[in-house]
């Protein structure tokens, strides 16, 4: 955490890490990411491109909820895809 002082006042500022940032962004490689990744927002993207690309593993609750969109989706009877 990162603390620093106010120039208006002696009160100290705490950064807890989540910082915004104004940035330009390809908006086709946006696109292709947002497909590839399977997010729908660009902060989602943004958070999953940079975990991908930190060699991050995905948590517990990342897996169960990509589960769970797979036992949510509708497929065709199988017994009707093998005739």
């Amino acid at each position: 955490m990162t603390v620093s002082t106010n120039r208006i006042s002696s009160t100290p500022i705490r950064y807890t890490g989540r910082v915004k940032h104004l940035v330009d962004l390809d908006e086709a490689a946006l696109a292709a990411a947002q497909e590839h990744l399977g997010t729908s927002t660009i902060k989602d993207t943004v958070n999953a491109a940079l975990k991908l690309a930190t060699g991050r593993t995905v948590s517990g609750e990342e897996i169960e909820a990509a589960l769970d969109v797979w036992a949510d989706m509708e497929l065709p009877d199988r017994d009707a895809l093998w005739r």
